[in-house]
């Protein structure tokens, strides 16, 4: 368990994702944004990528597409991605991998299935999370962090019933290895059935919890959420409690996920979030005339 002296947070709301399509047609189920939750400042969107069973030649990816202003956070939990940009950089996304793309002043990017994933087919399941640049960091040179998943720090109660993945922040002693331009918690735990985790979350963190697996108890008021759900916890409180019931069924699975607010304009158009809209024309202006590159052929 993660301890905290702390007073746990209760619950303010709970979001039920939409599922929609993205890119070139794959599914995702999406908390955030929609008609009613804009952002959860800082981040502008969470999409949980399947999970899906796909057969041979069915997997669809996102083509080239442009971003600037934000970071784009992948976390894959089962299937295999590639992706490349218009500044020479590509890679390969498996299981457990995360790759944190501070997009900056603008970079044209693809995310599509491996080559011998879409060939045999194979379960998708993954995560996006946007996270939003500060105005003094939106037009720094876009880079990456890439963490295999043997390089993502991990740690586990002593009686094995809760574990967790350090994504950023820290989490029962064990710190993240990558590093955010904003403060931020991105955790990912598994809680068997009976087991119940305390985890600090500063106050003025925003903070919230997504249900991906199983069932859980979240908050001082034990609010029930199951998967596809999103949890959004009150600043009355300086931790946060989930737990999973003694009569599931299954592990909970969840991310947990905080950071300190920008409290700054947020004006976004598709793949741009910018602080005016003087900034958005500018950056379709530059997407348009070629100034933020172009994915060479492969």
């Amino acid at each position: 368990m993660a301890i905290s002296n702390g007073k746990i947070r209760s619950v303010a709301n709970i979001v039920d994702a939409t599922r929609t399509l993205e890119g070139a047609g794959f599914v995702v189920n999406r908390p955030f944004p929609s008609q009613g939750l804009a952002l959860f400042d800082p981040f502008l969107l969470l999409d949980e990528m399947g999970p899906v069973e796909l057969g041979p030649g069915e997997a669809k990816g996102a083509p080239d597409h442009p971003h600037r202003g934000f970071e784009t956070v992948t976390y894959m939990i089962a299937g295999k991605m590639e992706h490349r940009d218009s500044h020479g950089n590509a890679g390969r996304l498996g299981p457990g991998d995360v790759q944190w793309m501070t997009a900056g002043a603008g970079v044209v990017h693809s995310e599509m299935p491996a080559a011998d994933f879409e060939r045999q087919g194979g379960r998708m399941h993954g995560f996006q999370l946007w996270v939003n640049l500060p105005r003094r960091d939106k037009m720094i040179r876009p880079h990456y962090q890439e963490i295999p998943a043997a390089g993502i720090p991990t740690a586990a109660s002593a009686d094995g019933k809760a574990a967790v993945r350090v994504i950023a922040g820290e989490a029962m002693g064990v710190k993240a290895v990558i590093n955010t331009r904003t403060p931020i918690i991105y955790l990912h735990w598994t809680l068997k059935p009976g087991t119940r985790i305390v985890q600090p979350a500063p106050a003025d963190y925003n903070a919230f919890a997504y249900a991906f697996g199983g069932e859980g108890r979240f908050g001082r008021d034990e609010k029930a959420a199951v998967e596809r759900q999103m949890v959004m916890f009150a600043g009355d409180g300086d931790a946060v409690s989930i737990a999973a019931p003694q009569s599931a069924r299954e592990p909970l699975e969840t991310l947990l996920i905080a950071g300190l607010p920008l409290h700054e304009p947020v004006v976004r158009y598709g793949p741009f979030v910018m602080n005016t809209r003087e900034e958005i024309i500018k950056a379709f202006e530059d997407y348009r005339e070629g100034r933020m590159g172009e994915i060479a052929p492969a």
